[in-house]
């Protein structure tokens, strides 16, 4: 069974008399162990893409499913569950410490306490982020940021993991080793789908597609290919 469905997806914004179509007969499909990459310029659509995925934002045509359940009829329930919707770590107060952030999802779905803060520092170490746990939120970098993020959807055990331009931000010396880490949870049958608006971000992807004027184009659907090769780190 395909892990993501989508069928078909139209969504247009409207303001006054303007219209705008961001999605128009956008259908894709993600299997588990997956990594795909949707690239578009500023304004294509591609986090709203990614949004409409994850069950965020309902479109205003066509059907989600994500392990054959349409996402409609779920009342969000796969959200923070099955899908994990990687957003970068809020600027908390100076109190709030990383590890208070993973572990406040953690608690609001019923998990114990001591439970929570276990899965978070697995997590956490899971990503490379380990001395991360007892600082505040508001001294992560770019990198640590999205290390975070993911830790933070990973502890909850995902099928799937959503992230938009996870190398936004980030130095240029981190960058590759963060495609590195998700091609690396890709080989652990975690399917993932993000997005960028830099072609040097699709490198590690088993498919990289585009979108552009609402039409997404390239291999919509899961095919044996050459996985896109990671830059090689320079010696030293």
């Amino acid at each position: 069974m395909t892990l993501l469905e989508l069928d078909n997806l139209s969504l247009r914004y409207r303001r006054g008399s303007h219209e705008r179509v961001v999605l128009d007969g956008v259908s894709l499909q993600v299997e588990r162990g997956e990594l795909v990459a949707v690239w578009g310029m500023r304004r294509s659509g591609r986090s709203t893409l990614l949004r409409v995925a994850a069950g965020i934002e309902p479109p205003d045509a066509g059907v989600v499913r994500f392990a054959g359940r349409d996402l409609a009829a779920s009342a969000g329930d796969e959200l923070g569950g099955g899908i994990g919707y990687c957003r970068l770590a809020q600027r908390g107060s100076e109190a709030q410490t990383v590890l208070d952030e993973l572990t406040v999802g953690q608690l609001a779905r019923g998990v114990p306490q001591a439970t929570s803060r276990e899965l978070a520092c697995a997590a956490l170490e899971r990503v490379g982020a380990s001395d991360c746990t007892a600082r505040g939120v508001h001294e992560l970098d770019g990198s640590e940021a999205v290390r975070v993020a993911l830790a933070r959807a990973l502890a909850l055990e995902p099928a799937l993991l959503v992230i938009d331009e996870p190398t936004k931000g980030v130095d240029l010396l981190e960058r590759d080793n963060i495609l590195a880490l998700l091609r690396s949870l890709a080989d652990e049958r975690i399917a993932i789908l993000m997005s960028s608006g830099e072609a040097t971000a699709l490198a590690g992807a088993d498919r990289a597609l585009s979108l552009s004027a609402g039409k997404l184009r390239g291999s919509t659907s899961p095919e044996l290919a050459e996985v896109l090769p990671l830059r090689r780190q320079a010696d030293g």
